[in-house]
């Protein structure tokens, strides 16, 4: 069962829901704190925060495709209610009922979940066309409801001390948000400044970051390190629905 927050939305006219509503509330506060650490890296996520233009969605298990129909009907509302020239907001999908996962085993349930709600959204949404379908593409990024998204994956098993997260959690980013800061001259100031404290919090440069439009962002969405033979386990077909640049 779905629970959105944005802020967190939990009906309390069902008393199951209660426990369910404890968790998920405790999740979010937990989510916000780490946001707050003074020393956490990134710095669009406490703009965004500060805001109140985070909008949780909780679901279950990472590998359950047991929510994936209201979570991307969420996500579909998020696309369509969110401004294209909106700045710092994005939509943080909790998945509380995951177990512990090393890196290998979060990256192929996050890919499990992204092709799923591919398959729904293709249904009655075209790839947004300002980015690839292609996931080899140094162009691509994913797209529900029509829009380009950059997605980052956290899980408590990271690597990477940024990604650490107590629960499997996916944060989908507007790529429109990106261009927009690009089109303002905004975006490698912002992007220094996030490699920098990233560098500060974890200890060494994140070595899966690449310039834009140089290679897939898609080698960056789990976070694992990956390597040049890494191929993303996202295919696509190249019908009219997926007419991407």
């Amino acid at each position: 069962m779905l629970h959105t927050v944005g802020p967190v939305k939990l009906g309390d006219h069902d008393r199951a829901n209660r426990p369910m509503k404890r968790a998920v509330t405790g999740i979010v506060r937990r989510f916000r704190m780490r946001i707050e650490d003074e020393a956490f890296p990134c710095v669009g996520a406490k703009a965004a925060m500060a805001k109140d233009h985070l909008h949780m969605i909780a679901a279950g298990d990472l590998r359950s495709a047991a929510s994936d129909v209201a979570v991307v009907a969420a996500l579909q509302a998020f696309a369509k209610d969110t401004s294209r020239d909106a700045l710092f907001v994005s939509a943080v999908v909790l998945f509380g009922r995951t177990p512990a996962l090393d890196e290998v085993a979060f990256e192929r349930a996050l890919w499990e979940r992204l092709r799923s709600f591919h398959a729904l959204d293709r249904v009655d949404h075209s790839w947004d066309a300002s980015v690839s379908a292609d996931s080899g593409s140094p162009h691509f990024s994913l797209s529900l409801g029509g829009r380009a998204f950059y997605v980052v994956g956290l899980h408590p098993g990271a690597n990477r001390v940024a990604r650490r997260f107590c629960c499997a959690a996916l944060v989908f980013n507007l790529h429109s948000q990106f261009e927009a800061l690009r089109a303002e001259g905004r975006y490698e100031k912002l992007r220094e400044a996030i490699t920098l404290r990233d560098i500060a919090y974890s200890g060494s440069r994140n070595p899966m970051l690449a310039a834009h439009g140089t290679v897939s962002e898609a080698r960056q969405y789990s976070g694992r390190e990956v390597d040049a033979a890494w191929r993303c386990p996202f295919p696509v077909d190249s019908g009219k629905d997926h007419d991407g640049a």
